[in-house]
């Protein structure tokens, strides 16, 4: 009978297996970051397209309607109450009480003139819930100091493309956000004609968050990236400013129709 041979096995001993794990660390804390940038890439980048889609919603909707831009906003209330329906260019918001439960519904708005687009007005790098009734998909606001006016400002009627002198120029849809969550009505930093009667400027300023930028549509069709934050405006507005929020401009040039 032949002698049994002895198998030797070897396993990893304790410190090889934590410069193993230590190496997986190293390599992770390495690329974790090139990670997150290419993430936050891709979100400015879809983010952009949104805006662009915004944009040619617009354009649509004057070619329609003898060139006129889309309202911002209106509201119309039933005699008793009972029935409350806003109307402003993302969504048509309608609340109603059945029961004694207030129920609410969305639907688009006017920008989009038919189909289910809600989905386009959700910008992906924004966390946070619209401030505006709980509507589904947030993020963006529209020109409505010198664009969209509305029912309650100080020239209700909006703007027509033929007014807009710089289309390049003129700021039309962007990364709504300020101090309480998303805003979807943007505001110059100073008065002007279009919102005399407007206060809380604070309330329509954008969100620089694409890596320290904020995303725009132009009246023209063009989108950009824009990456100085400005927040001169009036002391009681600019001391409510959130951080990582600004205008797009010092003054109103990236807003008016000039």
């Amino acid at each position: 009978m032949g002698r049994g041979r002895r198998m030797n096995k070897k396993g990893f001993t304790l410190l090889e297996l934590l410069a193993v794990f230590f190496c997986i660390m190293l390599l992770v804390s390495l690329l974790l970051p090139a990670l997150r940038q290419a993430k936050a890439q891709g979100q400015s980048v879809l983010c952009l397209s949104k805006l662009r889609q915004c944009a040619v919603a617009a354009a649509a909707y004057t070619s329609c309607y003898d060139g006129f831009y889309p309202m911002a906003y209106q509201s119309s209330v039933c005699a008793n109450w009972s029935r409350i329906q806003t109307i402003a260019w993302d969504f048509i918001t309608t609340q109603q009480w059945e029961g004694g439960q207030r129920v609410l519904s969305y639907e688009p708005g006017i920008l989009w003139q038919s189909g289910d687009l809600m989905e386009i007005q959700q910008c992906p790098a924004f966390r946070g819930t619209s401030n505006a009734g709980g509507e589904p998909f947030t993020g963006y606001n529209y020109n409505t100091s010198y664009i969209g006016h509305g029912s309650g400002e100080s020239i209700p009627e909006p703007a027509k493309y033929s007014q807009v002198r710089n289309p390049a120029q003129t700021a039309l849809f962007g990364d709504g956000e300020y101090g309480e969550g998303a805003n979807k009505f943007m505001r110059a930093p100073w008065a002007n004609p279009g919102d005399l009667s407007f206060s809380g400027r604070y309330a329509g300023t954008q969100g620089f968050r694409h890596r320290q930028k904020t995303n725009t549509a132009f009246c023209d069709g063009h989108v950009d990236t824009l990456k100085e934050c400005f927040t001169e405006t009036y002391s009681e507005d600019k001391a409510m400013i959130a951080e990582g929020t600004g205008f797009l401009s010092p003054d109103n040039r990236l807003y008016d129709l000039r």
